[in-house]
């Protein structure tokens, strides 16, 4: 009779026990929920791009098609597509199929991020994109492509120092920019270009410029007279430190030097083993 006694008092204490640990549990669990809720109610949240209703893979997408759901911001990845984003999307096609809340991903996209990526996003920050015009003489022979590195020279005529009369001009080269990456070729970018050898038929080139340096441009096309490219190797940083400007009496003075320098430098070239 004891020992039964016993075991019915351990077995209610047993089950009191159960009960109050359940009860602290879900209490804790509560409060945890409620921490998690206040968490999330003060975090940042940004609106995407979701599916406005069920879309089967192949869809061509319509405006229609489109919704948006807020997210955290810290679940935002570069694969996200942004509320701002979205027109962007607009008669592209899914490759996966979506239910109607699912966010809609770069990567769901045909053709991924890179089908819409312009040259605004090539352009490095606090740099900016400027275009000159080009020929076959002027542009290295078309040889010149994206993310290549070049020289900016110039070809002015500009009113000569000596001058007996105010209207006499002399023609003056001199180097505008040194080592400016080539951002386009006509309308190609190393991303539309890919592999390809260069580009054909093109009569500007767009460079990477800092703000200063385009209305160094701007300002030069302006002025009677040419711009020209050097193509130069893009390992090559060296910057050639006060380069004169160059006329015809440089020409003449300077043609013997240079050209002495110049055969000693390929014949110093070829003897090397």
């Amino acid at each position: 009779m004891k020992q039964k006694f016993i075991l019915i008092v351990s077995l209610v204490a047993g089950l009191l026990a159960a009960i109050l640990s359940k009860a602290w549990i879900d209490s804790r669990n509560a409060e945890i929920q409620r921490e998690i809720d206040r968490v999330y109610a003060k975090a940042e949240r940004i609106e995407v791009v979701a599916a406005g209703r069920p879309l089967p893979s192949g869809t061509t997408i319509q405006q229609s098609d489109l919704g948006f759901v807020s997210i955290l911001a810290s679940a935002v990845s570069g694969d996200t597509i942004l509320k701002s984003d979205y027109l962007r999307i607009v008669g592209r096609k899914l490759v996966r199929s979506l239910d109607t809340r699912n966010p809609v991903l770069w990567s769901y996209i045909d053709g991924g991020k890179q089908a819409f990526r312009g040259l605004s996003d090539e352009i490095q920050q606090k740099m900016r994109a400027v275009s000159i015009p080009v020929s076959g003489a002027s542009g290295v022979s078309g040889m010149v492509r994206p993310n290549d590195c070049v020289d900016v020279l110039g070809s002015f005529a500009l009113p000569a120092q000596n001058a007996v009369e105010d209207a006499e001009l002399e023609m003056v080269t001199l180097t505008v920019l040194q080592n400016v990456t080539v951002l386009a070729v006509g309308s190609d970018t190393q991303r539309t270009l890919g592999d390809t050898r260069g580009a054909s038929g093109y009569s500007s080139v767009t460079l990477q410029v800092t703000p200063r340096e385009a209305e160094i441009l701007v300002f030069a096309q302006q002025m009677k007279g040419k711009l020209f490219l050097t193509l130069r190797n893009k390992s090559d940083v060296y910057f050639e430190n006060d380069l004169p400007r160059v006329d015809f009496t440089q020409i003449e003075a300077e043609l013997k030097t240079l050209n002495e320098y110049r055969q000693k430098e390929i014949r110093r070239v070829r003897t090397m083993p």
